[in-house]
Parts: C-alpha cells; structure tokens; sequence
C-alpha cells in the first residue's frame, strides 16, 4: 500500500518563534503560521481566507528559527503531518495536527530590513547581513545545516 505525507506552504509567522527544551535537552521551537487564500466565489467578488497552523522544527533547525525568526516574517515550510494527543488539566483528552518541519527556508529580507531585530534581541552577525542582503533567501535543513537557495526550490 502506497502512501505520502508531504505538506509545502509558504505563510507569515503570526507571533514570535517559542523555544522550549525537552528533559534531555533537545530544542523545540513552535512556529504559528498563516497562510492566505485569495480567489473569486461564484458572483466574481474577491474573497480571502486564513489558514492558522502551527510549525515544530526541532534541534539546531529549532534554535536558528528561534534566533533569527520573528513576527511577520515570510518563510517557505516543507514538512509532513503530525497528529498528537494528551490529555489536559481536567482530563480531557485533546488532539492536534501540527506541521513537523523537514526544511525552512527563510524568505525576503526580515521585516524593516536585514538590520532589523526583534526588541532586546542581539542584531544579526555581519555574515548573516551580508548573506541575506545577497540572496534573501537563508535554508535550513532537518541536520541544521545552513546552505543557500537551490536552483530548483521554490
């Protein structure tokens, strides 16, 4: 039986990335997501609807995100579907479907420029200036290694 569990999207951080650490002190960040939907409904009028997702990238991808990733912010997120279940304070069960990011690809300069930083946050190296002014494009993949736009993605 053949199966695929691929998601592609590319939305706006709706709130600042939230790292966590595990017991064993692996790095988890939450990433909430909007992604935009414009078309005509059947009268011709223009219509748009929003999609609000959450995002978990996890290890050094996690922390990255964390460190450079703030409000507003675009970014192109290739990941698979992961349901997970808990149960909460007062015993209910609850369950979510969460994107699990394989790969992030930080699009555009971030908001009010390369120079720009969320308040209290440490401004951006002089490299990572210098590379996103040059391709506006920064990728990390699932390892959290850094590398730049290929020729073939989106």
């Amino acid at each position: 039986m053949a199966s695929l569990n691929k998601v592609l999207l590319i939305g706006n951080l709706t709130r600042d990335p939230e790292l966590r650490y595990t017991p064993a002190g692996t790095a988890v960040v939450n990433l909430r997501l909007a992604v935009n939907r414009r078309y005509k409904d059947r009268n011709g009028e223009p219509k748009e609807e929003v999609c609000f997702l959450t995002v978990t990238a996890w290890d050094k991808q996690a922390e990255v995100c964390n460190q450079y990733l703030s409000k507003g912010r675009a970014v192109f997120v290739e990941g698979r579907l992961q349901s997970r279940s808990w149960e909460d304070k007062e015993g209910q069960k609850r369950n979510t479907l969460d994107i699990r990011a394989e790969r992030i690809q930080f699009l555009g300069p971030p908001k009010g420029g390369a120079a720009a930083h969320s308040e209290g946050a440490e401004p951006a190296s002089e490299e990572l200036k210098e590379k996103t002014e040059e391709t506006s494009d920064l990728v990390w993949d699932e390892e959290g290694k850094i590398g730049e736009k290929s020729e073939g993605a989106v």
